[in-house]
Order: structure tokens, then C-alpha cells, then sequence
């Protein structure tokens, strides 16, 4: 093995939450290095959020054009362009090419290592790359694991060597099976029972549990069931799988403890795992295979010296993209002001995810969630009231967006303070909603101040005004 490479900082992971840490780091003048033994970019650039939201929205577009007068009438044919989709789908994710990425960060005095690599001891990382050379690269100021989580595959006789789809192979596929199997109910479930029923396949779901979504409001679940029955999927919940054969034609067959079924493919969507297995947890005394538990500093504890940080999935407070980069900016300040030798102790270097998340599910209609359910604010000791909404009630206005709208909202509310602990909204476009809730959650403003912030009319924002009125 060579000599030891220093810098101030390594980071384990070129995903968002990476890429992001190590441009932060690097703008404040330390030396990283980036360590990636994939596609620099990660799931979320090239098999997850951005290639899915490419191919969902032409579905959107699609649906939003038959429900608006004037445009339905001379929009021709009965589905989509599935070339043109793809092609677009190929350019979002750079054609699976990681090039320009990484010129971008090497021009920002970033070292890429393409490779493999894993924790060797205190401040240490030894990284394999593809030729089979070894590096060793010690960090003066951080270490920072960013290595996220991997589709899970459950322990269901015969699934695994079926070869399963995940969300890889549907974020890549390059044509749509005639009839699809998606087992899953969750986020990942039900967006991609949207895709594939969207682009023309026969889609049958199963759920394990009771409803979809079942981490969100009832109505979410409901409400995304029903637009996917009414596209013709099949729904099956309480399911459970017993086996899963790659048949000699090419297909798969199901076997629940109900039924039998038969499809071209089967996609699985049943949750995540940590990529913590072979990182060299162990070399820094910390458990193997699981997530890194963090402090709001980022820093991993159980290890002395703060120089260990995990960002993202990898510290399982919220597999979402996004998060792993409002974590990344938030370690390249901790690490930053750190190797100054001052104290990270402004809110600038503190997360503050807890309670205060957002996510918006992309099916049709999309879901926004923000904070907590009522359920999860009542489980953490709040004192709740809600409040909740159908539309278009008295929002006539809001038949101009298209015909046959209808939504539904819901705020959670910390009834000892009068603050908003969440929101929820399920409807056409209620991605636009976000921020608006995502600002009040998180800056905790009383109602008594939202309703007096005036929806411009007409909006969707007006959606917020049943849900604040004084009553």
C-alpha cells in the first residue's frame, strides 16, 4: 500500500449530501478528497428522484391537458411518446456518465477517487479503485460518511434470484412491461405504480399493511388509492408474499396467501438498508451494518475527537435527499469553523430537521407532508387541535386550474402554543404548497399571524384560507 494522503477532509460518498459537503468544504479553503465507488452524483441523480420525477411528469402534463377545455379537445392519440420520454429521462441523468460532475469538482480543487472506501482506524480511510491499486488518505480535521442506503430485498423464497426490479431498473428501463407486480405501499410503491400504470402497463399492487402510506395522514393514503384504482391498478393490501418464480417465458409469478399472479416483471419497493455493512464501522469501535447515530453537530457518537460526521440516509433521521444536503451544509460549517478552532455554536451549525421535514410524494395527485401527522404530534406529547379542508368547497375559483379539482388539507397545531406541527395537502399541483408550509413549521409562526398573510387570488395558495380562518 502507497503513503498517506492527507487532507482536512475526506468524504465516503459522492451522492448529494457529498457532492454538496465537499463543494462547502472546499469553498472555505480546506483540502477534500471524494470518495465514490460508483457514479459520482448518486441515487438520487441517476436512479432515483431526478430520472422518476422526469418520468412521471409527462403523465402529469398528459392528465392536467384531457381536464382542461380547449386543450383536450386537440390533444390526439392515447398515450405518451415513450421515446421522447426516455430520451428526455437519459439527458436528466447525463446518460449515466458521471464526467461533468466530476470536472466540476475537480476544478474546485476537489480530489475524486473513484473506488472503494472504508474506514481503517482513527482519521484514516483506505480506498481500492477499480484497477485494484490502494490508497490510504488520513484527514486532519474530518472524515464525513455520506454513503447512503440501497433498495432492501426481502427474504421471500425464490424473489431474489427472479432478478427483481428496484427503483434502478424502473428509473432505467427503456421500455414499460405489458403487466407489472409492484410489492411495496409506500412512497417508493406508489410513485412507481404511477409511472408504470401511467405509461401503459397493467399494474397490480400489493401492500403488506392495511392502507398505503402508511406513515401519513389516513387521507393521503385514501385519496392516492382511489386515483390509482381509477387508472386501473390493482390494489391488494394486507398481502403477504409467500414465493416469487422467474418463469421459463420470461415472466414472474406471485404466489400470496390469497391468490396467484402473473406479470412480465416484478418491482420491489419494500424499504431501505443502510450502507454501513462493509465501511470499517468496526475499526472506530461502532456497530456494523447500521445506521451512525449523530449528535446536531452531525457528529458521530462513540467516537472521541469530533472528527467522525455522517450526513443523510447514512444517519437514518430522513432518507431524503434534500435533507442529506441541508445536513451537508451544516458539516461543512461545523468542520469548517472547527478546524479554525472555534466553537460550531450559531444556529448556522446546528440541525434542526426534527419535527420540521418535508417531503412531497410525486403521484397524481402529489402529497406534501411537512412536520408531523397528528398521529406522530400527539405520540410526541403535543397538546393538538386540526383543522381540515375539502376543495373546492366555497374556492370555486379553483375550477379554473381544471376540471373535476378536488383536494384535501389538514394542519396539525400545537394547541398550548397556537403553532403549526404540520400539513398535509393531497391534489392536483399541491407541490407548490411546500415552502409556504415548510416557512411556517419551521419558523413556528402562530396562526394568528398566518391569517393575515393574504393568498393572492386566484391561486392554489388560496387553499390556506379555510385552513386558517378564525373560527
Amino acid at each position: 500500500m502507497s503513503s498517506v494522503d492527507r487532507f482536512d477532509a475526506v468524504i465516503i460518498g459522492g451522492g448529494p449530501g457529498g457532492v454538496t459537503a465537499a463543494l462547502g468544504l472546499a469553498a472555505q479553503g480546506l483540502a477534500v478528497a471524494l470518495i465514490e465507488d460508483r457514479l459520482v452524483g448518486g441515487e438520487c441523480h441517476y436512479w432515483a428522484c431526478n430520472p422518476t420525477k422526469a418520468l412521471i411528469r409527462p403523465i402529469e402534463v398528459l392528465q392536467l391537458a384531457r381536464a382542461v377545455p380547449g386543450v383536450r379537445e386537440v390533444v390526439t392519440g392515447q398515450g405518451l411518446d415513450l421515446e421522447a420520454v426516455f430520451a428526455k429521462r437519459d439527458v436528466i441523468i447525463d446518460h449515466l456518465v458521471d464526467r461533468d460532475i466530476v470536472a466540476n469538482l475537480r476544478q474546485a480543487g476537489i480530489e475524486v477517487v473513484h473506488g472503494r472506501g472504508r474506514l481503517d482506524g482513527d482519521r484514516t480511510v483506505a480506498a481500492v479503485e477499480p484497477d485494484g491499486s490502494r490508497r490510504r488518505l488520513y484527514a486532519e480535521h474530518a472524515v464525513v460518511l455520506a454513503t447512503g442506503t440501497s433498495p432492501f430485498i426481502p427474504d421471500i423464497d425464490g424473489l431474489r434470484s427472479a432478478a427483481p426490479w428496484t427503483n434502478r431498473d424502473l428509473a432505467t428501463m427503456t421500455s414499460v412491461p405489458a403487466r407489472s407486480i409492484v410489492l411495496g405501499g409506500g412512497v417508493v410503491g406508489v410513485e412507481s405504480a404511477t409511472i408504470l400504470s401511467g405509461l401503459g402497463s397493467e399494474v397490480t399492487l400489493l401492500a403488506r399493511g392495511p392502507a398505503l402510506l402508511r406513515g401519513s395522514e389516513p387521507f393521503a393514503g385514501a385519496r392516492v388509492a382511489r386515483a390509482l384504482q381509477d387508472r386501473g391498478v390493482k390494489i391488494h393490501v394486507e398481502s403477504t408474499v409467500t414465493s416469487v418464480e422467474r418463469q421459463g417465458s420470461g415472466g414472474v409469478c406471485v404466489v400470496t396467501a390469497d391468490t396467484q399472479l402473473e406479470a412480465d416483471e416484478i418491482l420491489v419497493a419494500t424499504g431501505r438498508s443502510v450502507n454501513t455493512e462493509d465501511l470499517g464501522l468496526e475499526t472506530v469501535g461502532l456497530p456494523v451494518g447500521e445506521f451512525v447515530t449523530v449528535d446536531d453537530h452531525l457528529t458521530a457518537t462513540g467516537v472521541d475527537g469530533e472528527w467522525l460526521y455522517a450526513i443523510g440516509d447514512t444517519t437514518g433521521r430522513a432518507l431524503l435527499s434534500h435533507v442529506s444536503q441541508y445536513h451537508a451544509g451544516i458539516v461543512a460549517d461545523v468542520v469548517a469553523r472547527r478546524a479554525r478552532g472555534a466553537v460550531p455554536d450559531g444556529p448556522e451549525s446546528t440541525a434542526r430537521d426534527s419535527g420540521r421535514l418535508a417531503q412531497i410524494i410525486f403521484t397524481d395527485p402529489q402529497v406534501v407532508e411537512v412536520g408531523y401527522t397528528e398521529a406522530a404530534a400527539r405520540a410526541a406529547g403535543f397538546t393538538v387541535t386540526t383543522r381540515s379542508a375539502l376543495y373546492p368547497g366555497e374556492l370555486t375559483q379553483l375550477s379554473i386550474l381544471r376540471d373535476g379539482f378536488e383536494a384535501e388539507g389538514k394542519l396539525v397545531i400545537d394547541a398550548d402554543r397556537d403553532t403549526l406541527l404540520g400539513a398535509t395537502f393531497v391534489g392536483p399541483d399541491v407541490a407548490d404548497l411546500v415552502q409556504a408550509a415548510t416557512v411556517a413549521v419551521v419558523g413556528e409562526v402562530p396562526l394568528s399571524v398566518l391569517r393575515h398573510v393574504i393568498a393572492p387570488h386566484p391561486s392554489l395558495s388560496q387553499v390556506w384560507n379555510p385552513l386558517l380562518a378564525a373560527g
